[in-house]
């Protein structure tokens, strides 16, 4: 069932391509330039996706899994990883989708964010890894909507039922969306119809993947991690692993269908050297966090764990410190 990751990457990499949705541009953007169009997109699909992902819950469909709370990985890795995406120039899901454009910088940062989580995951950086992991928090459970033992939730702190929680949280993110103005922006699909589409293909992609094994929904930085242990160690590649690949693909397809498909290289070549440092900062940083912003921002802040509120909040800090390093003091 690992293979069937490819299916959702693929649809995944082509609402990425088309909707030019980037976390990294949320991020710095709205810091930047006051352009709060793709926070806007990020803020609804997550709003969407809370209540997606307790539907399905709720129907026995999918069993939510919240990421474990790791106060020190979480902060420095969430840190970490924000600047990394800044010097990438994109997040992890940006430079996947965007090495399937062509973009030349893209493939170097995504080469070194991948190999530099492998390391910290299983390689020469994981005895790090195995230290931050003493600070990791998991609690009991007993909403029958998450899995027995994972991380702590909003509800879960509370003490009060996930739909409440969830129905309060909804209303300030929805309230963000529609009640303050929108930057606009032209592209290929507007950011309310790709929040729309991903927030009922992620819980499907849930589905899919906890059929394979591994409960939980979209992420990246696993998949890559899965890439280099099949290349390195030559072993099956995992549902996200797969989900990668389609997105690749989907993000090409999408672009060579547009006539966007071009090979794309910087003026300066030291531009390289800048997204290699970027692209080893994200690795590290997702890897100590438990998570990069598809799998703590994009999935975990919608089952309202704290630790990926913590890391999505860390994620922000570093994106915005970079960005007032690089650009943000002219």
């Amino acid at each position: 069932m690992a293979y069937l990751g490819i299916v959702f990457g693929l649809i995944f990499g082509i609402i990425l391509q088309r909707g030019r949705i980037c976390f990294n541009s949320a991020f710095r953007d709205v810091r930047l330039f006051k352009d709060n169009y793709l926070m806007k997109f990020a803020a609804l699909v997550i709003a969407l996706q809370v209540l997606t992902f307790l539907f399905f819950a709720q129907m026995g469909w999918i069993t939510l899994n919240p990421k474990p709370l790791n106060w020190v990985g979480n902060i420095i890795g969430g840190y970490l990883f924000g600047m990394g995406m800044v010097l990438a120039g994109g997040c992890a899901s940006g430079v996947t989708y965007r090495s399937g454009e062509g973009m030349t910088t893209a493939w170097f940062a995504a080469i070194f964010y991948g190999l530099t989580a492998y390391a910290t995951k299983a390689g020469v950086f994981s005895g790090w890894l195995k230290w931050v992991s003493k600070f990791t928090v998991k609690v009991e459970h007993t909403e029958g909507l998450y899995a027995a033992k994972s991380g702590p939730t909003l509800s879960s702190v509370f003490h009060v039922n996930p739909w409440i929680v969830g129905i309060i949280f909804v209303a300030i993110l929805l309230w963000y969306v529609f009640g303050t103005k929108t930057t606009e922006r032209s592209t290929k699909l507007g950011y309310k119809t790709a929040a729309i589409i991903l927030a009922i293909l992620a819980p499907l992609a849930w589905m899919s993947s906890a059929a394979s094994g591994r409960n939980y929904g979209f992420g990246i930085t696993g998949g890559w991690i899965s890439l280099f242990k099949g290349f390195l160690n030559k072993q099956p590649l995992s549902w996200e692993g797969w989900e990668i690949v389609g997105i690749i693909i989907g993000a090409m397809i999408s672009a060579k269908l547009a006539g966007e498909f071009k090979l794309r290289m910087p003026k300066n070549p030291i531009t390289y050297l800048q997204v290699m440092v970027g692209g080893v900062l994200m690795g590290l940083g997702a890897v100590t966090a438990g998570g990069c912003n598809i799998g703590h921002f994009f999935t975990g802040v919608p089952q309202m764990a704290i630790g990926s509120l913590l890391a999505s909040l860390f994620f922000i800090l570093g994106n915005w410190t970079m960005a007032w390093i690089l650009f943000g003091r002219d």
